[in-house]
């Protein structure tokens, strides 16, 4: 699949780009309005990730442009506006979601991820799963061997990137940027402590484990 993100900021661009490589994406950047509407006419992209504030042509003119044009990329709008107002001037322009900042990349690769599975009608999953343990998206329910387990929102996210990357070692900078904002501190221990809180749920009270530790590298999820 390829990506096109239009984002100003150096931070943020290497954070999304990361992240979408990571995820399987082939990604092109460009870093104004002007060379974004040039590449999105030039090359077929499945999704494009478009910032509002932009050098030479702002975001939502781009997307203006694009649709006056018969472009039918689905867009994802990045904005720091949170108003209704600005959102509905974002849809209304012609793009397909819109995403605040600061964000997690759990939150915007799941929201780019439906818009590339709504534009090829491919069917959304609604369940996770790996060996009795059951995340499911619609009602945010986590079971294990039918047993309920209640996970905080920090936790329901680490469980439902580790099991999309179920039997793939992870890193501590991969869990950080995906579960966290892209401004987030990464000299923080707190990846640890949160593993650890989901072992002591998702593992603790079953004899068989599923969280794994693969020393100096990260953690995995699998059976």
């Amino acid at each position: 699949m390829r990506a096109l993100l239009v984002e100003d900021d150096a931070t943020i661009a290497e954070f999304v780009g990361r992240g979408l490589r990571e995820a399987g994406f082939v990604v092109d950047h460009a870093t104004d309005g002007e060379a974004g509407l040039t590449a999105a006419v030039a090359q077929s992209y499945d999704v494009a990730i478009v910032d509002v504030m932009l050098p030479r042509r702002d975001g939502l003119s781009l997307i203006e442009t694009l649709r006056q044009r018969g472009v039918m990329t689905p867009v994802l709008i990045l904005s720091a506006r949170r108003e209704i107002d600005d959102r509905v001037r974002g849809l209304q322009a012609g793009g397909d979601d819109y995403l605040t900042k600061p964000f997690a990349f759990a939150e915007l690769l799941a929201r780019v991820q439906a818009l590339v599975r709504r534009a090829t009608r491919t069917p959304e999953p609604t369940t996770l799963t790996v060996d009795g343990l059951v995340l499911d998206l619609l009602s945010r329910r986590v079971t294990r061997g039918g047993q309920l387990l209640d996970l905080r929102p920090r936790e329901f996210a680490l469980l439902e990137y580790l099991l999309r990357n179920a039997g793939r070692v992870v890193s501590k900078t991969m869990i950080l940027s995906h579960v966290w904002a892209y401004n987030f501190d990464p000299q923080t221990n707190i990846v640890d402590v949160l593993v650890s809180r989901l072992r002591d749920k998702v593992d603790r009270p079953f004899e068989q484990k599923l969280l794994h530790t693969v020393r100096g590298v990260g953690y995995v999820l699998r059976a």
